[in-house]
């Protein structure tokens, strides 16, 4: 028969298999840097970490959507920018056309350097950002306006959507992101509408009509202020972002370093625990070694 083992050796044993299972450990965070490589190592820390995972992952994926949305915004801005410009130069025009000394021609070439300024308008209402039509709300897909001297009007009526998208914040929130074409160069008020200002200027030259051309800067000037309102609201989206990005980016650093404090290894403290394991090991062994042998005859009976 097999005798069982004493006593003693069962505790030397499993005294050993721990020693064993700390120095693997240790080498295991050694070797990885990581003081949580399975969820064997700290089972309680394993839905933690995978919720801050989780947390990092979203935080990670609104910086980039912010990323792209920065360069539309951007883009917006420098767009609304030019519009002004072109603008304030038709104001500028129609001044010269409607001094009594300007003659029917001079009106008639003032004319046509208004109408460039409204393909121009046109064109900058189609600005595209990775080929998205940002004026164009929803339907980014779909140019906003299309110009056609032979039609009457010669500026189609808007062709997007309304602009619903908006931005997350991280930790929650969110803000409008952009307004269409309409409400910026086809404003329903006659007297904020820019393409129509411009429509009119043209007309008020060709029919060589100073009262008429005097009206029409006028309704310029008007619909230059609703710009300027619109490149303000671009503005103030511009420093949402700005914030939105800052505080992400603020969100990842907490993440990560409170990912970094469950999972790394404090190398110093594993070397230590290794060198100890090891040492522990060597020390039972030699100590075993020591103690007089038995052989497995002895178990057998």
């Amino acid at each position: 028969m097999i005798r069982r083992v004493d006593a003693q050796t069962e505790r030397f044993l499993r005294d050993l298999e721990a020693i064993k299972e700390r120095l693997a450990r240790a080498q295991r965070e050694v070797g990885s840097g990581k003081r949580l490589n399975e969820a064997s190592d700290n089972p309680d820390q394993v839905s933690r970490v995978l919720a801050l995972r989780s947390q990092l992952a979203a935080t990670e994926q609104i910086r980039s959507n912010l990323g792209r949305i920065k360069a539309e915004v951007d883009t917006a801005e420098q767009t609304l920018s030019a519009a002004v410009t072109r603008l304030e130069r038709a104001a500028v025009l129609g001044s010269q056309g409607a001094g009594s000394t300007a003659s029917t021609s001079e009106r008639a070439v003032i004319a046509l350097e208004v109408e460039a300024l409204l393909g121009q308008l046109v064109n900058l209402a189609g600005t595209t950002v990775e080929g998205r039509y940002i004026f164009s709300g929803d339907a980014d897909g779909v140019v906003p306006y299309t110009l056609d001297w032979s039609q009457t009007p010669p500026v189609s009526s808007y062709q997007g959507a309304a602009a619903t998208r908006e931005a997350a914040m991280p930790g929650g929130g969110r803000f409008r992101l952009s307004r269409t074409a309409a409400e910026i160069f086809d404003h329903p008020d006659p007297a904020r509408n820019a393409f129509q200002a411009l429509l009119n200027l043209r007309a008020a030259l060709l029919a060589d009509d100073e009262a008429a051309i005097g009206a029409a800067i006028a309704q310029i000037r008007t619909a230059t202020l609703h710009l300027n309102d619109q490149l303000a609201f671009y503005g103030t989206v511009q420093n949402q972002v700005a914030a939105a990005r800052e505080a992400a980016h603020k969100e990842e650093l907490r993440l990560r370093g409170q990912i970094a404090a469950i999972e790394d290894a404090d190398l110093t403290e594993a070397i230590l625990a290794m060198n100890q394991a090891r040492f522990q090991q060597e020390t039972a062994l030699a100590s075993k070694a020591r103690l007089p042998r038995t052989s497995l005859f002895d178990y057998l009976g």
